[in-house]
């Protein structure tokens, strides 16, 4: 019961950030699917902490700023971001393109740790905490690139390989070549495999013992041409992390 009201709780936060408004008891309810009685409790709950106030009398509920001011305190004290995101920002600002700092999870997918959007309007604009597919994904590549043969295998023969489009790779045997040629010419590439029209370059990064990567993303049109220069950039700002490290 604990670890379902725990659930619950963050599906109340990710509601309101997809809502962006204030919402009735009965909406809210609905949008969780869980009776209003169950949903009343959670709203009381956080409503008596400070997460949560009463926009007016029968107009709804909203986060109050207490949310955001925790999470931001727990934000600057994150010990692997702290490190990295002088670098990250850098990165960003060099190629003026969305990037994205990550992992591989322990059930084989990526993680999206920190993302930095591009100042572009028309961007790549995924948000930390999304899961990705490893086998399409640039970072995921990446990483899966620097686990010794025997942790590749089993990840690979345990893994589905959903095809997202065409260019999907869907084959451990195309995966592995793919990661072969992509270590020979120094970087590792998205092209439209799992978003169509969007392109990523990645390097993998360690940490402390722990292997990261960061991918710089974007339009295909406009990532493609400069790949090479911005794995050239990439390069060198994880080996600066790792010198630092």
């Amino acid at each position: 019961m604990s670890v379902k009201t725990a659930l619950r709780v963050i599906e109340i936060i990710e509601t309101y950030a997809r809502e962006k408004r204030a919402l009735p008891l009965s909406e809210l309810a609905r949008l969780l699917d869980v009776p209003v009685s169950s949903c009343l409790a959670l709203i009381r709950t956080l409503t008596g902490l400070g997460y949560l106030y009463e926009t007016g009398r029968r107009q709804g509920y909203y986060p109050t700023g207490r949310l955001l001011a925790m999470a931001q305190r727990i934000a600057r004290a994150d010990p692997v971001l702290d490190r990295v995101y002088p670098s990250l920002t850098e990165l960003r600002d060099a190629t003026r393109e969305t990037v994205v700092f990550a992992k591989l999870t322990q059930d084989g997918r990526v993680v999206y740790l920190d993302v930095l959007d591009s100042p572009h309007t028309i961007r790549y604009a995924p948000v930390a905490g999304e899961f990705k597919d490893i086998h399409a994904n640039s970072l995921g590549k990446a990483l899966l690139s620097v686990l010794d043969a025997p942790a590749r295998d089993a990840l690979l023969a345990g893994m589905p390989m959903t095809r997202h489009n065409e260019r999907t790779l869907i084959t451990p045997e195309a995966l592995l070549a793919d990661l072969e040629r992509s270590r020979e010419r120094g970087w590792f590439m998205n092209s439209g495999e799992s978003i169509a029209d969007v392109g990523a370059i990645a390097w993998p990064v360690t940490l402390s013992g722990e292997r990261y990567a960061i991918s710089v993303g974007g339009p295909i049109y406009r990532i493609e041409p400069q790949q090479e220069n911005y794995a050239r950039i990439l390069r060198s700002a994880c080996t600066a992390l790792e010198q630092q490290a």
